[in-house]
Protein backbone atom coordinates (compact mmCIF):
# COMPACT_ATOMS: atom_id res chain seq x y z
CA UNK A 1 0.00 0.00 0.00
CA UNK A 2 1.68 3.40 -0.63
CA UNK A 3 2.19 5.69 1.92
CA UNK A 4 1.47 9.41 1.38
CA UNK A 5 5.00 10.25 0.54
CA UNK A 6 4.70 7.86 -2.22
CA UNK A 7 2.81 10.14 -3.87
CA UNK A 8 3.44 12.69 -6.57
CA UNK A 9 3.92 15.37 -4.87
CA UNK A 10 0.68 17.74 -4.93
CA UNK A 11 -1.82 15.17 -5.47
CA UNK A 12 -2.31 15.06 -1.78
CA UNK A 13 -3.72 18.46 -2.69
CA UNK A 14 -5.92 16.86 -5.30
CA UNK A 15 -7.33 14.50 -3.27
CA UNK A 16 -8.90 16.47 -0.60
CA UNK A 17 -10.10 18.97 -2.74
CA UNK A 18 -11.78 16.96 -4.79
CA UNK A 19 -12.96 14.80 -1.34
CA UNK A 20 -14.43 18.15 -0.05
CA UNK A 21 -16.16 19.28 -3.48
CA UNK A 22 -18.83 16.57 -2.96
CA UNK A 23 -19.59 17.37 1.00
CA UNK A 24 -17.87 18.98 3.50
CA UNK A 25 -16.12 16.65 6.24
CA UNK A 26 -14.12 16.71 9.20
CA UNK A 27 -10.21 15.41 8.96
CA UNK A 28 -10.92 12.14 10.07
CA UNK A 29 -14.00 11.80 7.05
CA UNK A 30 -11.51 12.99 4.17
CA UNK A 31 -8.94 10.54 5.20
CA UNK A 32 -11.65 7.55 5.31
CA UNK A 33 -13.34 8.50 2.23
CA UNK A 34 -10.01 8.70 0.28
CA UNK A 35 -9.28 5.10 1.95
CA UNK A 36 -12.79 3.46 1.19
CA UNK A 37 -13.04 5.26 -2.07
CA UNK A 38 -9.51 4.17 -3.11
CA UNK A 39 -10.49 0.47 -2.19
CA UNK A 40 -7.96 0.70 0.85
CA UNK A 41 -5.03 1.37 -1.67
CA UNK A 42 -4.28 4.75 -0.46
CA UNK A 43 -3.94 5.49 3.39
CA UNK A 44 -3.69 8.85 4.28
CA UNK A 45 -1.88 9.51 8.11
CA UNK A 46 -2.78 12.63 10.51
CA UNK A 47 0.86 13.56 9.79
CA UNK A 48 0.21 14.53 6.14
CA UNK A 49 -3.22 15.06 6.32
CA UNK A 50 -3.53 17.92 8.81
CA UNK A 51 -0.80 20.25 7.63
CA UNK A 52 -2.42 19.82 4.08
CA UNK A 53 -5.49 21.33 5.28
CA UNK A 54 -3.55 23.57 7.30
CA UNK A 55 -2.22 24.58 3.86
CA UNK A 56 -5.26 24.69 1.94
CA UNK A 57 -7.24 26.35 4.20
CA UNK A 58 -4.49 29.46 4.37
CA UNK A 59 -4.73 28.73 0.42
CA UNK A 60 -8.22 30.03 0.98
CA UNK A 61 -8.77 26.66 -1.12
CA UNK A 62 -11.14 25.33 1.90
CA UNK A 63 -12.62 26.81 5.00
CA UNK A 64 -12.94 25.65 8.35
CA UNK A 65 -15.70 25.64 10.23
CA UNK A 66 -16.53 24.00 14.07
CA UNK A 67 -19.50 21.93 14.22
CA UNK A 68 -21.10 18.75 16.75
CA UNK A 69 -19.71 15.46 15.72
CA UNK A 70 -22.13 12.80 15.52
CA UNK A 71 -20.46 11.90 18.85
CA UNK A 72 -21.35 14.95 20.47
CA UNK A 73 -18.25 16.83 20.36
CA UNK A 74 -17.11 19.88 18.58
CA UNK A 75 -15.48 18.87 14.85
CA UNK A 76 -13.85 20.98 12.18
CA UNK A 77 -15.37 21.23 9.25
CA UNK A 78 -13.69 21.85 5.51
CA UNK A 79 -15.57 22.68 3.26
CA UNK A 80 -14.66 23.85 -0.45
CA UNK A 81 -14.64 27.74 -1.32
CA UNK A 82 -15.54 29.14 -4.58
CA UNK A 83 -11.31 29.88 -4.86
CA UNK A 84 -11.31 25.81 -4.28
CA UNK A 85 -13.44 24.59 -6.98
CA UNK A 86 -11.18 26.48 -9.72
CA UNK A 87 -8.40 25.29 -7.84
CA UNK A 88 -9.71 22.19 -8.31
CA UNK A 89 -10.13 22.31 -12.06
CA UNK A 90 -6.80 23.46 -12.56
CA UNK A 91 -5.45 20.53 -10.33
CA UNK A 92 -7.72 17.82 -12.27
CA UNK A 93 -6.68 19.70 -15.84
CA UNK A 94 -2.78 18.66 -14.64
CA UNK A 95 -3.25 15.56 -13.03
CA UNK A 96 -5.00 14.34 -16.52
CA UNK A 97 -2.57 16.28 -18.81
CA UNK A 98 0.28 14.53 -16.03
CA UNK A 99 -1.12 10.77 -15.69
CA UNK A 100 -1.84 10.48 -20.27
CA UNK A 101 2.02 11.50 -20.27
CA UNK A 102 3.28 8.66 -18.03
CA UNK A 103 0.78 6.44 -19.71
CA UNK A 104 2.15 7.17 -23.24
CA UNK A 105 5.60 6.59 -21.74
CA UNK A 106 4.98 3.20 -20.01
CA UNK A 107 2.89 2.22 -23.72
CA UNK A 108 5.96 3.47 -25.97
CA UNK A 109 8.95 2.89 -23.77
Amino acid sequence: MPKPSDLLQGTLDLLILKTVARKPLHGWGIAKRIQTLSGDTLSVGQGSLYPALHRLENQGWIRADWEESDLGRPAKVYALTAEGRKQLERELKSWNRLSSAVHLLIQNA
